[in-house]
């Protein structure tokens, strides 16, 4: 992404989404190769989500924080370096995508069962990076 506001909007995201979009590039390789490639947040940032992806990220971060907005509010993470917030979006990522971990291993009790069921309502989310070097979610 290199228009203008687009790159506004990025910086704009409040922490849940940031972690979620973190988690993605973190979690996420490029398949540039036979062996999976390389992790995306080796050769991208946030600035290279595809303007109509980031929204599609932003729009489902915010449904899915008012939809579940008591029970990730009574999480009570465990976590020293980031806020309950973050490592929310950080779980939403992970659960949504059917990663080895997410909400269902963070000791969360009948919060994190009901955050999981949640997270896996919304299907999962593939990145992939386009013939134009944007990333874009399908």
């Amino acid at each position: 992404m290199n228009n203008a506001s687009s790159i506004d909007l990025v910086h704009k995201l409040d922490k849940f989404t940031q972690a979620y979009l973190e988690c993605c590039l973190w979690a996420e390789s490029d398949e540039s190769d036979e062996s999976g490639g390389d992790p995306l947040e080796n050769n991208y940032v946030f600035d290279d989500f595809a303007p109509e992806s980031l929204q599609l990220a932003i729009d489902d971060c915010k449904r899915f924080q008012e939809e579940n907005a008591d029970d990730i509010a009574n999480a009570n993470y465990d976590h020293d370096e980031f806020s309950d917030a973050e490592m929310a979006g950080h779980d939403f990522w992970l659960t949504r995508n059917g990663h080895g971990a997410g909400f269902w291993d963070r000791e969360l009790g009948d919060v994190g069962d009901r955050l999981t069921e949640a997270a896996k309502g919304y299907g999962e989310c593939c990145v992939y990076v386009s013939d134009d070097g944007q990333l874009c979610f399908m």
